[in-house]
């Protein structure tokens, strides 16, 4: 039978209004933990002047991602966010309307499209490495996002006619602006603050993108930009331009941010770990200069470290739902109009499903362990049910591309001590810009 969801502990109300928003800030997963202590995979906490619920563990995130009784939405919780900055993208809808933008766009991520967009890939790394030389102490993760967003430039949008590095630069500013909304205390448009930037962040990017619309509703040409405006459902359902741009907005954000991260993970334990750097290294050299999908897929050890890294920093630590009627989780009652929140990276780290698991061990992933197994949601970096994310299998064989070409023409080194400084504010990132000793081979 149900019970109903326990209140916040007198000693967990951390400070007025901010709850334990500034704890989140500081360590999210100490603050997963503590939560779990104090009362278990269905935990109350406050945060920003609201009663939260906390669903920890792959249990309860299994329970949340597949939603059986239809509870939980996503388009209000992202919204209270980020919704003025990824207005209708794809993880802020619901329902039927999901299904059919999702029906529509999941035919620009079929495996023949996403076999075309791996040349773009090459092409964009190989053009972005160029200037990458031998630099100790080079900021990694700046860095790789200006990389990953001229690969998602190329592959999303041609790239053939976009203009300058100032624009590109101007570009992934406002895509930083919009992302960063999500830790803003101050939620209008206010000069200054956090969504203020982002409402500025979010008119570059419509202006941006409607600039292109015409030449790409014109002609079909093989980027992704194009695909959205041309592609048809088997339904004959299409995309308006106001979808395409909400569409390719989101996209493009999710492509090269996220990316980024795991990119930026990966550098970090290659430079600390110099067998695996090796051992990938070797996989790449043995594989040739621009390999087709099928290639990528062969890097098996390459596929090891990017699983484990996916685990032990996931790039979307969180997913956040509301609740539109009472549900339950775990036998326990959660009211409607409450916001959730699923914690994917507690259950990458949780002693129940992992051997050790703030040790770097890629061969836990590897078919004679399959330690990922031991939950179907112990390793949800992608989230899962309904809103699991469209653009993963493209996702992997970007991060693996670029890899492919960092380790043929670069090698690198990081302190095995160093402890890379997260700000959680938003999606993680690591605030010194992840250092690390580059060799241009």
């Amino acid at each position: 039978m149900a019970h109903d969801l326990p209140a916040v502990r007198a000693d967990d109300r951390g400070w007025p209004f901010f709850g334990r928003f500034f704890d989140y800030s500081r360590d999210p997963v100490a603050l997963f933990r503590r939560q779990w202590d104090h009362y278990g995979p269905v935990a109350p906490i406050r945060m920003l002047g609201e009663e939260r619920v906390m669903l920890l563990g792959a249990d309860a995130c299994q329970a949340g991602f597949t939603n059986k009784d239809k509870a939980l939405v996503s388009g209000p919780a992202w919204g209270d966010l980020v919704g003025p900055f990824f207005h209708r993208g794809l993880m802020l809808l619901d329902g039927d309307e999901h299904h059919r933008h999702r029906r529509i766009m999941q035919q620009a991520f079929t495996r023949d499209r996403i076999e075309g967009y791996v040349g773009a890939v090459h092409r964009a790394t190989l053009a972005g490495l160029s200037d990458w030389g031998s630099e100790d102490g080079f900021r990694s993760y700046w860095r790789l996002k200006q990389l990953t967003l001229d690969v998602a430039a190329e592959v999303f949008m041609g790239g053939a006619e976009l203009t300058s590095r100032a624009e590109m630069d101007r570009v992934n500013e406002a895509f930083i602006a919009c992302v960063q909304a999500a830790g803003g205390i101050v939620r209008a448009d206010v000069p200054l603050t956090r969504w203020g930037r982002a409402y500025r962040g979010r008119r570059v990017l419509e202006g941006f993108l409607r600039e292109y619309l015409p030449s790409r509703r014109a002609a079909r040409t093989p980027d992704l930009f194009s695909q959205l405006c041309h592609v048809v459902s088997d339904d004959g359902e299409t995309f308006s331009d106001d979808d395409v741009v909400n569409h390719m907005v989101f996209l493009m954000m999710a492509a090269h941010d996220t990316s980024t991260t795991t990119l930026s993970t990966m550098l970090q334990h290659l430079g600390q770990h110099p067998d695996w750097q090796e051992r990938c290294r070797a996989e790449s050299e043995a594989l040739g200069e621009e390999p087709d999908l099928a290639g990528l897929e062969s890097l098996t050890s390459l596929d090891l470290v990017m699983r484990e890294c996916l685990r032990l920093r996931a790039p979307v630590p969180v997913v956040v739902r509301r609740t539109v009627k009472e549900t339950s989780v775990l036998d326990v009652r959660i009211p409607a109009e409450t916001s959730v929140v699923l914690t994917p990276q507690f259950s990458h780290l949780m002693e129940e499903y992992w051997t050790d698991p703030l040790r770097f061990d890629p061969e836990r992933f590897a078919p004679g362990r399959a330690e990922d197994r031991n939950h179907r949601y112990a390793w949800s970096p992608f989230g899962g049910g309904v809103h699991k994310c469209l653009g993963m299998f493209f996702a992997g064989a970007e991060v693996k591309a670029v890899m492919h070409q960092l380790l043929r023409h670069h090698s690198w080194h990081v302190d095995p001590d160093y402890v890379a400084p997260m700000n959680n504010h938003s999606l993680p990132f690591p605030s010194d810009g992840q250092p690390v000793d580059l060799v241009r081979r």
